[in-house]
């Protein structure tokens, strides 16, 4: 049974002649072209009110997501025991009800 697989081995190792160390072989060309750099945000986005809309909505999301998390975080933490708090359970809870909002 060991012939066996030493005759495997060696139909492979002829399969392939080149001999090359792994990973030293780079690909030359790109198969892709890169995008030009986009600015940003435009200068003219600057005197509309919906980008400070915009901006504002995502810092109150993000403060009103990290203060929800951590302070159930917290209370669960500061609980006396873990059935007088919301538990494992109600961190997850906490985490996808800010992520779903």
């Amino acid at each position: 049974m060991a012939e066996g697989k030493e005759e495997d081995v060696r139909l492979g190792a002829t399969k392939f002649p080149e001999r090359q160390p792994l990973g030293t072989a780079a690909q030359g060309d790109k198969d892709y072209v890169e995008p030009p750099p986009a600015p940003l945000f435009e200068p003219g986005e600057l005197k509309s009110w919906s980008f400070y809309r915009a901006g504002i909505a995502e810092f109150m999301a993000t403060f009103l997501f990290l203060y929800i998390t951590i302070l159930t975080v917290m209370g669960v933490k500061r609980a006396p025991s873990l059935c007088a708090s919301v538990g494992i359970q109600g961190i997850a809870w906490a985490f996808g009800g800010m992520i779903f909002a």
